[in-house]
């Protein structure tokens, strides 16, 4: 009758809303069977409790908080990208795929059950701030993040432009925990970037995922098409993801049509593909694809394909490893639920949960003597994570259980990019090669 146990209990929970009373009395558990009959117990529980503490507590309490706080409390004990969002922050996570909010300019995650930053989003206010990845916030607004949702932590994050927000961090080398005021501004992430290095070498960052990004980057490789280029660095550093369709959409400008791209299984198994769509206009120069620890999610989906394809060279460190797929289900009241629904899969059958990408050549960024740096973590690090279903030994390695915390630069300037550099070195000596007569 019903597809899964969840949506069993969602409608159940809704019904609990109406009226305890009428949940009770129900026929349904005429037609129910055994493991169903248990849930009814479960959520009848809910139904006294819910009574039990309108009538009795101290206080008069708003039964939608009480709803609310136990749905949170459900989606928080699954996963670390499963949550609850009330209709204004549901209403925010629509504005953020195009692009545009108010707020910090930063990337958060729960590590260790403390609210940590994953990196801070350049030219914006947290970023100008001195903001690192690696910091843990520990008050907003001189109230403690104990046990904070991140979507709770987002709330009090964001705001109007001009308006400001004091976080307390701890970060790594400070004596005592830190204070620093940020004024929030409209973060516009611009998500294509692009510039000709070399005369002859295409140079594109992505940043994000969004709505516009495809688009965007077709925009930027007319142009650089025009401009003579012979080879192509995609730039997936740091890049947290976004949009599935915005990942496809993406490779689909570098591989022929009809290649697949990345498909999706949820528990049932049954598997979903999707393949390049962009008919045979492909921009089919030499590629580097640079990658690191905060390449995440759609950016993995990106590498993955072009590394599987053999279509580019995956140059950097291991991704993050978020191979998870998120599906926003509204609800009635203008909320919604982010639910984790499948996990996605590199055309070769590769899961990147926990394990991510690994570059076909390995190029560390090194900190110069006295040169501030800071910690890397993965998905793997965070609270809850899903295992890879395929390396499921893969958390378990010697590598993997060592207590060493990967420390990167926290600044890196274009003058001092190895990982660039290198790229721009092979697809150099690339040219050199292909004029060889008897180079291969």
């Amino acid at each position: 009758m019903f597809r899964n146990k969840t949506t069993f209990i969602l409608i159940l929970f809704s019904t609990v809303l109406f009226s305890v009373s009428l949940l009770i009395k129900s026929d349904f558990l005429n037609s129910v069977n055994a493991e169903e009959g248990q849930n009814y117990k479960r959520i009848k529980s809910f139904a006294e409790t819910l009574s039990l503490v309108k009538k009795n507590y101290v206080e008069e309490v708003d039964e939608k908080d009480l709803v609310y706080g136990a749905i949170k409390g459900m989606l928080n004990s699954l996963d670390p990208h499963s949550s609850f969002m009330p209709p204004e922050l549901f209403t925010e996570m629509q504005i953020d795929t195009k692009g545009e909010f108010g707020g910090l300019g930063i990337q958060i995650g729960i590590k260790d059950r403390v609210l940590t930053i994953i990196a801070p989003i350049e030219d914006t206010p947290a970023h100008q701030a001195g903001i690192e990845a690696g910091d843990k916030i520990i008050k907003i607004d001189e109230e403690s993040t104990k046990d904070i949702s991140l979507h709770d932590a987002v709330a009090k994050l964001r705001g109007p432009k001009g308006t400001s927000v004091t976080i307390t961090i701890l970060r790594e080398g400070l004596d005592e925990p830190k204070d620093i005021t940020i004024v929030r501004d409209i973060i516009k992430l611009k998500s294509v970037k692009s510039r000709v290095i070399d005369e002859q070498i295409g140079y594109i960052k992505l940043t994000q995922f969004q709505e516009q990004t495809a688009s965007d980057l077709k925009k930027a490789l007319k142009d650089l098409s025009g401009k003579d280029i012979t080879s192509m660095i995609l730039d997936l550093r740091n890049n947290p993801g976004g949009l599935l369709k915005g990942a496809v959409d993406v490779t689909s400008q570098f591989l022929p049509a009809g290649k697949l791209v990345v498909y999706i299984e949820g528990r049932s198994g049954d598997r979903t593909e999707f393949k390049t769509n962009n008919g045979n206009n492909f921009f089919d120069f030499p590629m580097i694809v640079l990658v690191n620890g905060g390449s995440a999610s759609a950016s993995e989906i990106v590498a993955g394909a072009m590394q599987d394809w053999e279509k580019a060279v995956i140059l950097g460190t291991q991704t993050f490893g978020k191979g998870s797929v998120q599906t926003v289900m509204p609800l009635s009241d203008g909320s919604a639920v982010r639910l984790t629904t499948a996990r996605y899969y590199t055309p070769k059958g590769r899961s990147i949960q926990t394990t991510g990408i690994t570059p076909d050549i390995v190029v560390k960024l090194e900190a110069k003597a006295g040169a501030q740096t800071h910690p890397v973590f993965r998905e793997k690090d965070l609270d809850k994570h899903l295992d890879n279903d395929i390396n499921k030994d893969s958390e378990d390695t010697e590598e993997n259980t060592q207590e060493v915390v990967e420390q990167v630069p926290s600044k890196i300037s274009e003058d001092n990019d190895a990982q660039l550099d290198r790229a721009i070195d092979l697809l150099k000596t690339w040219r050199v090669f292909k004029k060889l007569p008897g180079a291969a």
